[in-house]
């Protein structure tokens, strides 16, 4: 019965732990996809395109461009997404998100492949920039039914063209016939100008509390399963007067049981 129950505790640990893993949402699964994806080169991924091979891929390579924008600090951009938030109830919600996109590709030596800016969403990841306030200092931006003292902040995530990216998609060919890598098979594009690494503690920026409750779940639930597999497998000690049992009558010795025998054929009384 203590095996059982320290089995059934483990997987209880275990279930709430993929739980809190589950409520990262799509964070977490771009995490563990910049992980997983298998990695090629782009000229790879170029040919995959071409033979019509649907694989969700990884590449690595420098962005380019030829309609970048500049922003205030003269940085040739491709990608901006500029988010207003609110916090309720401890997480931050948007109000509103600009997206301002050209296009651009990712090139390794003279291998080059469009990038579908348009369909990046919860797979851009890069160092955001914040201004942290109130919803008063939104002014014409924010819903009139926040209340005024409400944390507000604004988010701007930003891609330029002359940095080193990853991006993971599925590559396909695009209606003028050219390569291009975007989401496909059920999976989002995703594109990171850091170290998958660095990248994860991004992700995980806003859950570090959880991660490390969800930590702790596993390491708890891999125990109890453990413990309780042992106990399982021990052996049941004999109880100790079962094995000192003397036999009463009935049940007699050596000797007793060739008297019994004896007087059961008459050869004695």
């Amino acid at each position: 019965m203590d095996a059982l129950i320290s089995i059934l505790a483990g997987l209880l640990a275990l279930g709430a732990a993929i739980g809190i893993l589950r409520s990262f949402g799509p964070r977490y699964r771009v995490g563990r996809l910049l992980t997983a994806a298998p990695r090629v080169t782009v000229a790879e991924a170029v040919a995959l395109a071409r033979a019509g091979r649907a694989v969700y891929v990884r590449i690595d390579g420098r962005i380019d461009s030829e309609a970048d924008f500049e922003d205030a600090d003269h940085r040739p951009l491709v990608l901006r997404r500029t988010r207003i938030q609110a916090q309720r109830d401890g997480r931050w919600t948007d109000l509103e998100v600009v997206r301002e996109v050209v296009p651009f590709e990712i090139r390794e030596g003279l291998d080059a492949i469009a990038i579908d800016g348009e369909s990046v969403a919860e797979g851009l990841v890069v160092i955001p920039r914040e201004s942290v306030g109130v919803v008063g200092d939104l002014e014409d931006r924010a819903p009139d039914d926040l209340p005024h003292d409400l944390p507000a902040r604004v988010v701007v995530e930003h891609v330029s063209s002359v940095e080193h990216a990853i991006a993971l998609g599925v590559p396909t060919i695009d209606p003028s016939g050219q390569p291009r890598l975007g989401p496909g098979r059920g999976r989002p594009l995703i594109l990171c100008t850091l170290e998958p690494a660095e990248a994860r503690r991004i992700l995980a920026v806003d859950f570090a509390a959880r991660q490390r409750l969800a930590a702790a779940l596993l390491f708890a639930a891999g125990v109890l399963v453990l413990v309780g597999l042992v106990l399982f497998l021990m052996p049941f000690p004999q109880k100790p007067e079962a094995a000192a049992e003397v036999p009463r009558s009935g049940a007699p010795d050596a000797n007793g049981t060739f008297v019994l025998l004896a007087r059961s054929v008459g050869f004695v009384e």
